[in-house]
């Protein structure tokens, strides 16, 4: 669980970051403007922003220069605005991570999580939760609707790794790389055959997915059912 601020001019989006985010075990306070999330930074020291540019008061990046100033807190931008040179200068001003929108639910939740990680690395991983999957690293346990699941090592960090980056599309390099420790490649086939078990062990198949899709040419994303 972490302690989010929300700093968000729409209300319709502040209340559903709230909802997904509460929904997830995380703590929230939302701020409408820019002037009032930096009194909120500062007075309640949260874990994590997230922060929309497009603020009545003061644009996001010139918010996100004075929280730099002020605190060292992971921020993750949060924007409509998806050119590649923009969001470029945002990360180089002091943005942790950038999402642009509109994302998934889970997918926030997982960088969350991971902007922690990289600022507290000792923070205790929480169970990571994608739908009906419930997905402890801890404990090396996944849980699917109420049942635990049978998988074999690799088939674990196989599945936490997707988990991790629920929501996104993970190429198969970026597996051999992450689960199998092969950072130059392999064989492509290892990571087919091992998504092929773990489909099996979810109840889905490649022509009928619940929770993993396959995205021809690209890789393969974990994302719970519609």
């Amino acid at each position: 669980m972490a302690d989010v601020l929300i700093i968000e001019d729409d209300a319709t989006i502040r209340t559903a970051l709230v909802r997904a985010l509460s929904a997830r075990e995380h703590s929230t306070m939302t701020s409408p403007t820019a002037l009032d999330g930096l009194q909120s930074l500062v007075a309640h020291r949260p874990d994590v922003v997230l922060l929309d540019l497009g603020l009545p008061d003061l644009d996001g990046t010139a918010l996100l220069a004075m929280i730099r100033s002020v605190s060292d807190v992971p921020v993750i931008v949060l924007s409509a605005r998806d050119d590649g040179p923009g969001i470029v200068a945002v990360l180089d001003g002091g943005a942790d991570d950038y999402l642009v929108k509109p994302f998934a639910a889970d997918q926030l939740d997982a960088r969350i999580r991971a902007v922690l990680r990289r600022a507290d690395p000792a923070r205790p991983a929480g169970p990571v939760t994608v739908g009906g999957l419930v997905i402890d690293a801890r404990a090396r346990t996944v849980v699917l609707d109420g049942t635990v699941l049978d998988l074999s090592p690799k088939e674990f960090d196989l599945l936490h790794h997707l988990a991790e980056r629920a929501g996104e599309v993970v190429s198969k390099r970026e597996l051999l790389a992450k689960v199998w420790n092969q950072p130059y490649g392999g064989a492509d086939k290892t990571v087919d055959v091992h998504l092929h078990w773990l489909r099996r062990k979810l109840g889905e198949s490649a022509d009928a997915p619940r929770y993993l899709h396959r995205v021809r040419g690209v890789g393969v994303k974990l994302a719970p059912p519609p």
